[in-house]
């Protein structure tokens, strides 16, 4: 067992939050993050005891264009701030990861400067992919290489350079030693070379006991990059989705299937990240047509295998939605005078501080075997089964309550972790009641602490506060048009190689591969469509046996 095995995460970017400059402008160190401290006994309130927090290192604007791995964006203050930030975290027993965006590089990088500056000459000119300086970029330098998702202000680092390799361990070795981190996101895993991520785990493994690589993974079989060998989890992002449609389309069958595909691929002994929101997609509660669904979605998120993490200001039921130019609405500034109050006075936060304790003093939730034992489109129950004990979980997406009988184990009573209501076991079943657009976790009483303090049935309420013009979401006539192209199915040629196909072509690849697993539900089809970077869908094509 490993701290992150029992993690329950708060996910922070520290840009958008502390309200940082959106272009940096080099100039003297304001210590914005110092206004993160009083946030981290709310983290704890809510029942979180671990935080992923980044980017947070120099960089152009919005963190991910890194100007210098070792020092804290001038933005948010020095490096002794990001010191003092760790240890009073330590001090209130949380444990801190760190983003680590070792992919690519912005062009204010020391070594891309070189090349500006010497060209050929330059002895950094290896360090980037395909360097051609009889070529040109968008920046009119002079000469071309790859960059990542399109953007010439992000230069992908060569990770099959020894020297880029041994810098980047540097870098690790630097910040465990110098701010006392206890793992790393890796951005943009799905497309790193795997040697480049087996070298990275061995720095893990020497750098601090149960030091934890975990990594940003979009498609694919996630046992390729969660494994021994690699990383100790990724992003569930399959999770992610099915989670919030599950619940918009009124069918638990989708939830249920995805969590037995992800579950066939990684090992028992591997937890995914698991998540409903982040700083790059919509807020949970601007995805759900219901906004009851709050709780449902939530419950599902504590008690599903995986490790859970609330994106910041989610846990107040905050709006964000994703618009074509921007991630802004998704990063916003929150003020903690604002919300210090909201695990008493918001609905929202007060439901995520009940899980968040309820998953901390329920060592099955971390540990237990899942079996499914009730599966309807509007209705879902499910156990985690630790030691001989079964916790049950109900969940009920329909606008009615629903009365379910179900299968238990080893335990004569249970008790209603959110409610407190009791129920007695008879013939080794249950018969539970669960409120419509709702949830429980069904406790068996040897095994209720007293930290389950029981709590008024949350209602979540719709917001009234109106939608911009330009936040609707609205699909043009090209746009509508453009889809209903990209629905049509591509031929391709199966001896092209992968490197030379189109991004619909591999995309039409990973269906056809699919298609001989067997059926391809509308699900699958679309986590194929949505994915458009080159190189993930590259990494995903390979990854089929």
């Amino acid at each position: 067992m490993a701290w992150y095995d029992e993690a329950v995460f708060y996910h922070i970017y520290p840009l958008g939050m502390t309200g940082a400059p959106k272009q940096n402008p080099y100039g003297e160190p304001v210590h914005r993050l110092n206004a993160l401290l009083p946030w981290i006994s709310h983290i704890r309130e809510i029942g979180c005891n671990a935080l992923y927090i980044g980017p947070l290192f120099e960089s152009v604007g919005h963190g991910y264009e890194t100007t210098d791995y070792k020092k804290l964006d001038s933005r948010l203050g020095t490096n002794e701030d990001l010191t003092n930030f760790v240890a009073e975290c330590h001090k209130q027993g949380m444990r801190v990861i760190l983003d680590g965006v070792f992919n690519h590089t912005g062009r204010d990088f020391f070594a891309f400067q070189d090349i500006k500056q010497n060209r050929e000459n330059s002895r950094y000119k290896d360090w980037y992919c395909n360097v051609n300086f009889w070529g040109n970029n968008s920046f009119n330098d002079g000469f071309s290489y790859e960059n990542w998702g399109g953007y010439d202000l992000l230069a992908k680092l060569n990770q099959h350079n020894p020297e880029v390799k041994d810098y980047i361990c540097d870098v690790i070795r630097f910040w465990v030693k110098e701010f006392d981190i206890d793992g790393i996101r890796l951005d943009a895993a799905d497309v790193m070379d795997f040697e480049y991520m087996k070298a990275l785990r061995r720095v893990a493994n020497e750098v601090k006991e149960d030091f934890w690589l975990m990594g940003e993974v979009i498609h694919g079989n996630y046992s390729r990059w969660a494994n021994d060998g690699t990383l100790h989890s990724v992003t569930n992002y399959m999770l992610h989705k099915a989670l919030y449609s599950a619940h918009n389309d009124h069918n638990y069958f989708e939830a249920a299937h995805t969590v037995k595909y992800v579950s066939d691929m990684v090992s028992d002994k591997l937890k995914l990240y698991t998540f409903v929101d982040n700083h790059d997609v919509e807020r949970i509660y601007t995805k759900l047509r219901n906004k009851a669904h709050f709780v449902p979605v939530h419950v599902m998120l504590y008690t599903l295998p995986g490790i859970p993490s609330i994106y910041y200001g989610s846990e107040f039921g905050i709006e964000g939605r994703k618009e074509r130019y921007s991630d802004d609405s998704l990063r916003p500034v929150l003020n903690f005078e604002d919300y210090k109050d909201s695990v008493n006075t918001n609905p929202c936060t007060k439901l995520i501080a009940s899980l968040g304790r309820i998953r901390q003093n329920t060592p099955a939730l971390c540990y237990g075997s899942y079996k499914e034992l009730l599966l309807q489109n509007t209705h879902f129950a499910y156990e985690r089964k630790l030691g001989g004990m079964s916790v049950i979980v109900t969940v009920n997406n329909g606008d009615s309550d629903v009365k379910m009988t179900l299968s238990c184990a080893n335990a004569s009573e249970y008790v209603g972790a959110l409610t407190g209501e009791s129920v007695r076991a008879k013939d080794g079943q249950i018969q539970v009641s669960v409120p419509a657009n709702y949830g429980e976790i069904w406790i068996p009483t040897g095994i209720q602490t007293e930290s389950f303090d029981p709590i008024e049935k949350i209602e979540i309420e719709e917001k009234t506060k109106p939608v911009k013009a330009e936040e609707k979401s609205v699909t043009s006539e090209p746009e509508a048009e453009q889809k209903k192209e990209n629905t049509e199915k591509i031929i391709i040629d199966l001896n092209k190689p992968y490197e030379e196909m189109t991004v619909e072509e591999l995309q039409e690849a990973i269906l056809e591969k699919m298609r001989k697993n067997g059926p391809v539900t509308e699900y699958m089809l679309g986590t194929v469509r949505e994915n458009t970077h080159h190189g993930s869908l590259l990494n995903w094509v390979r990854s089929f046996n």
